[in-house]
Formats: structure tokens, sequence, C-alpha cells
């Protein structure tokens, strides 16, 4: 019986990670496709058709479950997502398209690291010193990759942070949405708000897409939205800091990516400072875990 039980236990830990992994794989081509897309659109119009093909798959969804199963009594606080995480979106995928792939990747693992910091100024939560040194090295893995002082700080690596800073307060909201909401219904808010208020912004710049850039929007939204499936997937099978280490495989696969399509090399500096904004970044969410299960 216990040999059944740990067998049990190793199948569901091994499907939760081919499922990480699978995420992992999706969300590094959405940097692919938002560069391939920004070669004939603004990064605002991305934005919106990201999300509005993101709304279409829901359809199906909406459609057999009806409107009611839409009703909820935060309303607000989806607004106030929507709104920071569309910033953060357009922040982002303006990044994506001003600097290296890899280096842009790298800067978005230090995301947890500003949710920390997030979470002690809103909820109050207290900051022991082993997650402040972690903190203190992540942070340290940040400068590793920008390195002020020798290069010029660019405005894509500034967006790049920017969108760290915007997907940590998000991921916080998420937090609070999950007590009492379902997470597709989570889901399906975010790009029930986020289309109309990228709409406003990216009809400053409107431009049709032609057939090949519609390609890749539908490309990027279905990468997004299989992404979030299976990261979710993941999550209900496994500790989010059991699946924290597979999310480093991103850097590898967008590193290699990048340099089959656009002749990128990543720096040295960019595998250093990500490898250690991720370690960091891992025993922070290692430590969060043991304290929310001794709490």
């Amino acid at each position: 019986m216990m040999f059944r039980s740990a067998n049990t236990a190793s199948n569901v830990s091994f499907k939760a990670a081919v499922c990480m992994t699978i995420a992992m794989a999706f969300f590094a081509t959405m940097g692919i496709f938002i560069r391939l897309s920004s070669e004939t659109l603004h990064t605002l119009e991305i934005v919106f058709f990201r999300n509005a093909l993101a709304l279409v798959f829901f359809f199906p969804f909406i459609a057999k479950n009806g409107l009611a199963v839409l009703n909820s009594k935060r309303k607000k606080l989806y607004g106030a997502r929507a709104l920071i995480n569309v910033t953060g979106m357009a922040a982002g995928f303006a990044a994506l398209t001003m600097i290296p792939l890899a280096e842009a990747t790298a800067l978005s693992f230090t995301a947890p690291l500003f949710a920390t910091f997030a979470a002690a100024i809103i909820f109050g939560e207290i900051i022991r010193i082993r997650r402040i040194i972690a903190l203190m090295l992540g942070f340290l893995g940040m400068l590793f990759i920008l390195q002020p002082g020798v290069n010029e700080i660019s405005t894509g690596s500034i967006l790049a942070i920017i969108n760290a800073v915007t997907i940590a307060i998000t991921v916080l909201i998420v937090k609070k949405l999950t007590n009492t909401e379902r997470p597709e219904i989570i889901v399906i808010y975010m790009a029930l708000f986020q289309t109309p208020l990228a709409l406003i912004p990216a009809m400053f710049f409107w431009k049709w897409p032609d057939l090949m850039t519609w390609v890749w929007l539908i490309a990027l939204a279905t990468a997004g939205t299989l992404g979030h499936l299976f990261y979710t997937k993941a999550i209900q099978l496994a500790e989010v800091s059991q699946m924290q280490p597979i999310e480093f495989i991103r850097l590898p696969i967008v590193a290699g990516l990048a340099f089959f399509l656009f002749g990128e090399i990543p720096t040295f500096w960019t595998w250093v400072g990500g490898a250690i904004i991720f370690s960091a970044t891992a025993y922070v969410t290692h430590r969060e875990s043991k304290l929310s299960k001794t709490s």
C-alpha cells in the first residue's frame, strides 16, 4: 500500500512537471510571436489583439454555461487588475521589441521578488532575514544583467522591469480573487476587461494586420491561452515551490529560438544574472511555501 501511494505521488509529480514544461514552452514562444507581429503593428495594437483573440477562446465556455456564470461581486478588483495588467503587458511587449529576448526573459524572473516586497507593503507581511538575503541576491542578479556604470540602462530594460512589477501586483490581486472566484472566471474577466482597455490607446495607432501578421497574432493568443491552462493544471497537481525550478527552462528555450530566428546571442552576464535571479526566486517561493504550512 505504501509503495502504491509513493508511485501515485510520483506519477502526479511527473504529470505536473510535464504540464509546467509545456506551459513554459508556450510562454517562451510568445516573445517570438510578439517580435514578429511588431514588424507591422504597433505594440499597443498587439496588446489589444492578444486580449481580444483570447476572449474568443472562451466564447464556447460562456455559450455552454450562460452569462450567469460571470456573476461576481468583485468587479472593482477585476477592473483594478485589468488596468495594471494592461499597463504591464504594454511595457513587457514593448521591451520584447527593444532588447534581446533572453534579457527580457531573465528580467521577468524578478516578478516574485517584487511580489514579496509588495506583500510586505500592502498586507504587512513580515520578511525575515533569510528571505531578505535572497531578495538582495535576486536584485544583485538584476544588476549583473543591466550593468549600470558599464552600460547605459536602456528604455527596453526599464520597461521589462516595469512589467515585472505589474506582474507582482497582479499576482497578489489574483491571490485575493481565488478566495471566492473560479480560475476560469478569473481568466475570462481578464480578457473581458482588458480588451476594451487595450482598444482605446490602440485606436490611435490603428492599422489592420496583413495575413501573415494575423497568423502571428493568433499564434500569440493560442500560446498565451494554452500556456495559462497548462500552468494552472501544473499548480493544481503540485505545489508552486515544486514547480518553480522548471520555470528557468524558459530562458534557454527563448535564447535558442532568438538565436535561430533573429541571430541574437545572450551575453555571459545575462546567463549569470538570470541564474542568480532565478535561484533567489526559487528560494523565496520555497520559504513562503514552508511558512504557509506552519502558520
